[in-house]
């Protein structure tokens, strides 16, 4: 008897479906610690994945059932004890906190933490399960950006997965029935035939005449197969053009002296957000970064999450970098448009009716949707800025417009969330 011990390492993704299970199980768990976990990370690490999460292991428990013995209530003697009665509580022994996590309580309770690593792909899966672009439709079916496959007939060669076994087997049994090969319930009966008159030994020709028609049916039954060659047949599937929606997203932020470096920081990590979802989840989706103080300009990325030039505060000069950008770039007619504005809140008085003016005749009536993100300090929470007096009036009107306040790093996951879920999943 010989005893095998495997040492092997487990290979690369041998584990995934077991993997996703448990991600699947404890999802309600991991998603609040993702959640923590973008909190903490600085705004160039967020997305990158390789993150322990813990999770408490009573959070993993599944329920089940076991054997009772059909015996109900049970009482058991304990020999030996002198001290306790029933009802009295025993006190937990000193020096016995174990090592959980989070150690024991005087009552003696405790939870143990479940730690393991999440790859870049499952954080950012968790992080935009169930999120997408409002209103989101194809406006210009006429730019191809993705083949699609299309069924075209059948072919006489390819992958033994596309083979029809329905068209397979009909020209088989056509083949068959046009060369008159032998059918096995004419060389059953013909056996049983000559089974017969041996037995028998009566009619001797008749029992040779019967055997030279058994070799003939042998020899024509190998020379016409059951299946050849010219009888299988495979789907064929040509590449077509597939249209595809394209949309483009404006990312404004206002960098002027009046956005303290938290407030900042705030507005950095709700666009870099949405810039990992909007590159995880759509093939063609143009992303414009505006900057602004008391002027607008259109920058890259890199100078968009980190230059640090700062000025005076007016709105209006982002708008019209926005609305030059659409002429001379991106038609309505064929773009989805969509804009994320994430300020705080202040503007110089005089340039508000500017800004009214341009929301309502130019930037809201070409805009699927726009989201509004004012950041605010803790101290500064409940009061109502101008901007924010200026964009409710708006949607009082009824134009697409979300506005949400966020103070902390907390409230930037949540309202990332509620921003971009379906209306049909919220609850």
């Amino acid at each position: 008897m010989v005893n095998i011990v495997d040492r092997r390492l487990n290979p690369k993704d041998k584990s995934l479906a077991n993997r996703q299970r448990f991600i699947g199980r404890a999802r309600r768990q991991i998603l609040d610690a993702v959640r923590d976990v973008s909190a903490r990370r600085k705004v160039a690490d967020i997305g990158q994945g390789g993150e322990e999460i813990s999770i408490p292991t009573d959070g993993l428990q599944e329920p089940g059932f076991r054997k009772d013995g059909g015996k109900g209530l049970r009482r058991h003697v304990v020999p030996g004890n002198k001290q306790y009665v029933a009802g009295d509580a025993i006190a937990r022994p000193e020096g016995g906190s174990g090592q959980g996590g989070r150690g024991g309580s005087p009552q003696g309770e405790g939870e143990d933490a479940f730690q393991f690593t999440v790859s870049r792909d499952e954080f950012l899966d968790l992080f935009f399960e169930n999120l997408e672009l409002p209103d989101l439709v194809r406006t210009q079916l006429t730019k191809v950006e993705q083949q699609g496959l299309q069924r075209a007939g059948y072919s006489v060669s390819g992958s033994p997965s596309n083979l029809n076994l329905a068209r397979t087997m009909r020209n088989s049994l056509s083949r068959r029935l046009a060369l008159k090969r032998p059918r096995r319930e004419e060389t059953r009966a013909l056996d049983e035939e000559i089974d017969r008159l041996e037995r028998s030994g009566k009619d001797p020709e008749r029992l040779r005449a019967l055997i030279r028609l058994r070799e003939e049916q042998v020899v024509r039954a190998k020379r016409i197969p059951y299946i050849d060659p010219i009888d299988l047949r495979y789907n064929r599937f040509d590449p077509v053009p597939k249209p595809i929606s394209q949309a483009v997203m404006f990312c404004l932020m206002d960098v002027s002296g009046s956005m303290t470096e938290d407030m900042k920081d705030l507005a950095k990590r709700f666009f870099m957000l949405l810039y990992l979802f909007l590159q995880r989840r759509y093939q063609h989706v143009d992303i414009v970064f505006i900057r602004h103080t008391h002027i607008a300009q259109e920058v890259d990325e890199d100078t968009f999450f980190y230059s640090r030039e700062t000025g005076g505060t007016l709105v209006s000069p982002a708008l019209e970098e926005m609305e030059r950008v659409l002429r001379e770039r991106y038609d309505p007619a064929d773009w989805n448009i969509y804009a994320a504005q994430a300020s705080d809140g202040d503007n110089t008085p005089a340039d508000n009716p500017a800004v009214v003016d341009l929301m309502e005749s130019v930037i809201l009536p070409v805009c699927r949707y726009f989201a509004y993100i004012e950041v605010a300090e803790e101290r500064g929470w409940e009061m109502t800025t101008d901007l924010w007096q200026v964009y409710e009036r708006l949607v009082k009107a009824g134009r697409p417009l979300a506005m949400r306040k966020v103070k902390s790093r907390a409230d930037i996951f949540p309202v990332f969330r509620d921003l971009f879920t379906p209306v049909e999943l919220r609850r």
